[in-house]
């Protein structure tokens, strides 16, 4: 194989496999970020190039009236016996083929089409290139440019380059993690009358929340299809089988449409919860709507001429939504399969996935 630095870009298909062969996991994407930067640098000088940690965002300067920014992550989550490429016909195997090594090669092949012919743009472009998608929220490298630079990521609209199997997926979800807790009183379990067994105590919430069946909910004409998931439970004393435990805890996992706010969100799980003594956020993420009235995002829509889907699962177009930025999931792979040992992305999709944007930008 050659390498991500002199990997033809025509070839987009070569170039993910590249891509998929410099391991990425989660905090541990500084070797990429820094080839992503030199190939930038090498082959896309008229970008401004800025890097913070592993992110690398390169813009054009064409004094446009819009901006677009289009994302995607560096990271991949762990290796599963998939961390080698490798190539069946025209379909690329491998850790994060298709969330979301094939959108990175898109990107990088973006911006060095845009150099080579920026007056045909349409709008001012941002790629950017960022860490820890995969992980907890606290360490997401769109958070951190938000923080700390946010002038870099200035848009109109914003397309996340997630996997999203040949369609536009307008919105995400919110999510939000609740933990309960139910309270019990130790004793021995030849006495368990002399306490109270926090377990027991759980069982009736555990049990309705079982039966709960979930909503599905219109939203601008996408049908969100809603979720709620015990996801963790525990209780008793670590290798003491004498003993009646005093306490239980769960997390409850909620996936909610774009319509509701976090709080309803919230207050709707907690309704379930009636019986527990105490109830604490562990998570709470807005989701974003779909937008598609706005004249940016139809536009898009119109140009890719493609399909449009509800998001199900939380993305960063909620990051920009709530900054006021209407932003969309667009980019090659399945997500169905993203994260699987048998992950996947085929050579159609990222020339598709090219062809779309490109278009949408004006450098078809």
């Amino acid at each position: 194989m050659t390498s991500v630095l002199d990997h033809d870009a025509r070839d987009l298909f070569g170039l993910t496999a590249e891509l998929i062969a410099v391991p990425s996991e989660s905090h541990h994407e500084a070797e990429l970020a820094r080839l992503v930067e030199r190939r930038l640098r090498e082959r896309a000088p008229s970008l401004a190039i800025d890097v913070l940690g592993s992110n690398v965002i390169a813009r054009t300067q064409l004094g446009r009236d819009r901006r677009v920014v289009l994302g995607g992550h560096l990271d991949t989550v762990p290796a599963n016996e998939n961390a080698t490429p490798r190539v069946d016909g025209d379909v690329l195997h491998g850790l994060g083929s298709a969330d979301m090594k094939g959108g990175l090669a898109v990107l990088l092949a973006l911006a060095e089409a845009l150099h080579a012919d920026p007056d045909a743009a349409h709008h001012d472009i941002t790629v950017v290139f960022y860490e820890c998608e995969e992980v907890a929220d606290r360490f997401n490298g769109l958070r951190h440019i938000f923080e700390t630079e946010a002038s870099l990521l200035d848009a109109d609209f914003a397309v996340l380059l997630e996997p999203t199997a040949g369609a536009v997926e307008a919105g995400c979800q919110g999510v939000v993690v609740l933990e309960a807790r139910f309270d019990g009183e130790r004793a021995h379990t030849a006495r368990p009358w002399m306490g109270r067994n926090a377990i027991h105590r759980a069982t009736d919430v555990l049990a309705r929340l079982a039966r709960h069946e979930t909503d599905g909910v219109d939203v601008d004409g996408l049908h969100y299809r809603e979720s709620l998931q015990v996801v963790r439970i525990e209780g008793g004393i670590a290798g003491k089988f004498n003993v009646v435990p005093d306490g239980c805890t769960m997390a409850i996992g909620r996936r909610f449409a774009p319509c509701y706010s976090e709080a309803e969100a919230e207050n709707q799980v907690r309704v379930l919860l009636d019986g527990a003594d105490h109830i604490e956020v562990l998570q709470s993420q807005p989701g974003a709507l779909p937008n598609l009235t706005n004249p940016l995002v139809a536009d898009f829509v119109d140009r890719v001429g493609l399909d449009v889907h509800p998001k199900l699962g939380w993305t960063d177009v909620a990051r920009f939504a709530s900054r006021g930025v209407p932003a969309v999931n667009f980019g090659p792979g399945d997500p169905e399969i993203a994260h699987t040992q048998g992950e996947h992305v085929t050579r159609e999709s990222i020339e598709q996935a090219y062809t779309a944007l490109a278009a949408f930008i004006g450098i078809a």
